[in-house]
């Protein structure tokens, strides 16, 4: 291990170790993860040749959804393969410019996971509370007037963040414990003052998935509130509000647990942190596919019908 405290050297080179403590049962998790890897690859991916395929699926909430599986898929996509090559070879070099590309390429599109929910949630306010503007709200040209918003705040918030690392001198040490280029990971290897990285990053936790979760709930509250002051029992509404607090829940304090256990004293072992902060980027890209794919009707009984047809389509071919 490098340990030069000397502030006139700068690491441009790093070594991911995450999980490093397991000692030779380290390469057994390349099976787990690889399993995980492929479960959100193939599913979302089914997601999405199913939304885009049929015409049945393209109103605005599984177009939604179809986006969700697009997110979901890239993001296993920038640091499990680099992850399962560490286990199996020991591949653990990475640079400095690599490093900060990664940690963009996470957090910039691990944003839009929490920002998705929240256009979700919208979607569902209008169909429930408004249902006779729904397609006037839901027409591109205005809802455009929702998303630009969140956009803008996310690019912003993330750009700064890395942006801010990069300008970071590493002379503390090229070791990193993790798996991946998280934010703090790298900062905190950092030789000079992170006061400033340590807010921006705190900032941005606030005012993306934190602001987003508040946004939702109100929105929920308010769905709710509509529902039963009407005397209806829409519950497929409510299933789909439910089920989206669910995984914004479970993100969110995977998330949360992940950044705070960098700033706050604790009793994490480094393998815990390592394993909570995989957790919050794997989890929803295994977790999202099941919740959207096979508990909504619609994709579901598209799914079933596609499977039935080509099925038929071979028999067909084998019969003389």
């Amino acid at each position: 291990m490098k340990d030069l405290p000397a502030e006139n050297i700068s690491f441009t080179d790093f070594k991911l170790i995450g999980f490093y403590s397991l000692g030779e049962w380290r390469p057994l998790l390349f099976v787990p993860f690889s399993l995980m890897f492929l479960l959100a690859i193939t599913a979302n991916s089914m997601i999405i040749y199913l939304i885009t395929s049929q015409k049945s699926l393209h109103s605005p909430m599984y177009v939604l959804i179809g986006l969700m599986a697009v997110v979901d898929l890239m993001l296993p996509i920038f640091f499990v393969p680099n992850m399962l090559l560490n286990f199996l070879f020991n591949w653990t070099g990475i640079s400095l410019t690599g490093c900060l590309i990664q940690m963009f390429s996470l957090h910039f599109v691990g944003t839009f996971q929490s920002t998705l929910l929240l256009w979700m949630a919208l979607d569902r306010y209008f169909a429930i509370c408004k249902p006779l503007y729904y397609h006037k709200y839901m027409e591109i040209p205005n809802f455009v007037k929702f998303v630009v918003v969140p956009v803008i705040r996310n690019v912003l918030l993330v750009v700064a963040t890395v942006s801010l690392a990069g300008k970071l001198s590493f002379c503390v040490t090229n070791i990193i414990d993790h798996c991946f280029c998280e934010h703090m990971v790298l900062v905190q290897l950092a030789c000079g003052d992170i006061t400033i990285n340590n807010i921006v990053g705190l900032l941005t936790v606030f005012f993306i998935p934190t602001a987003d979760f508040i946004l939702i709930n109100i929105s929920y509250i308010v769905i709710f509130t509509s529902v039963f002051k009407s005397g209806k029992t829409n519950m497929k509404a409510l299933n789909t509000c439910i089920t989206h607090f669910i995984v914004m829940s479970v993100t969110l304090t995977f998330a949360l647990i992940a950044f705070l256990s960098y700033r706050i004293r604790n009793n994490f072992s480094p393998s815990g942190r390592v394993f909570v902060s995989t957790m919050y980027l794997l989890f929803p890209s295994c977790f999202n596919p099941i919740i959207y794919g096979v508990r909504t009707k619609e994709i579901r009984q598209t799914f079933i019908k596609l499977c039935v047809s080509q099925g038929k389509q071979k028999l067909t071919k084998c019969v003389p």
